[in-house]
């Protein structure tokens, strides 16, 4: 049973607020804190974690562990740190809660805390804007940026050996650097990462559906086969939504891990299929090879974010 918005909150058997929010945690949909506000006119909402909640007696009565003086301690809520569930999609989320209709929060994602909610969304309003207005001066751009227009690097990066992936269908970062030159201005070295899976036969057959995967260069000529029935996969360090880098994250309803992308809360499986969230694709497969001492090389290929379909940038 989960609480209405407007449940009395009691420490024993005395009444010291209501509450006005839920909070969720994005990953598991379980309510991981309430919001309590204080009695009187001047309450302040206090965030409460779940783990203090002893008994939801009814939709209507909460009772806390805690005594009235202790409940004075809990921290005030920062709303600023939250989003409601109608700023940010999260899939399936209606299956597993049900509280009364009001305001459910779920923690912003972290690239847009700190940042007021009004400035977040007039900025992302002037880049709108701003994309709109860019095929207008592309002409303009092409010919002042020529130097940029080369064909396709498909040189071969090395990032690590496989000896450091010890489990399999377990997402694991590798970091390495390569040069980047942007118009007129001096190369400079960027860091970048890719996420290798050692994947099972299942997870192979999930990603490659049991047939090798061909890349091609600019030209249409063949550059690499990563084989079906290969252990190591490597993926794109960029989220197809967006491009936002993204981690390997355990959560309750899957102890081993997922993908998760912060940015906005696309979740993968270790074979980058998409659990849910946002992104129109899943995961970018990159050419990858593995040398007899098992050195990884990969291919540092960039598709085009927010669209179904590859379209390679680099």
């Amino acid at each position: 049973m989960q609480p209405k918005l407007t449940a009395k909150a009691l420490c024993g058997d005395q009444e010291v607020g209501k509450v006005s929010k839920v909070i969720v945690d994005p990953l598991s949909h379980e309510v991981s804190h309430v919001v309590v506000r204080e009695m009187g006119a001047q309450g302040i909402d206090r965030q409460i974690p779940i783990g203090q909640v002893q008994q939801v007696v009814s939709e209507e009565e909460v009772i806390l562990r805690c005594s009235p003086e202790e409940f004075v301690q809990f921290p005030a809520i920062e709303r600023d740190q939250y989003v409601t569930i109608h700023d940010v999609e999260i899939a399936h989320l209606e299956d597993h809660l049900h509280v009364e209709p009001g305001e459910v929060l779920v923690p912003l994602p972290r690239l847009e805390q700190g940042v007021p909610r009004r400035t977040f969304f007039n900025n992302m309003t002037h880049a709108i804007g701003a994309l709109i207005a860019l095929p207008l001066a592309y002409p303009v751009l092409k010919f002042l940026m020529k130097p940029m227009y080369r064909p396709f690097d498909n040189a071969w990066f090395s990032v690590g050996n496989v000896k450091k992936i010890k489990k399999e269908n377990i997402g694991f970062q590798f970091k390495f650097r390569r040069g980047f030159k942007e118009a007129f201005m001096p190369e400079q070295q960027i860091e970048k990462n890719i996420w290798i899976v050692k994947a099972t036969p299942e997870v192979q057959k999930a990603v490659y559906g049991g047939k090798d995967s061909k890349f091609f260069d600019n030209k249409g000529e063949l550059l690499h086969v990563n084989k079906a029935n290969s252990p190591y996969i490597g993926f794109s360090g960029k989220c197809p939504h967006l491009g936002c880098g993204y981690k390997w994250r355990r959560t309750k309803s899957n102890p081993d891990g997922v993908f998760l992308c912060p940015c906005h809360l696309s979740l993968y499986d270790e074979a980058g299929k998409v659990l849910s969230g946002p992104a129109p694709r899943g995961l970018d497969v990159l050419p990858l090879k593995v040398d007899a001492a098992g050195e990884i090389q990969i291919v540092d290929i960039e598709y085009k974010a927010g669209v179904k379909d590859q379209v390679r940038l680099l």
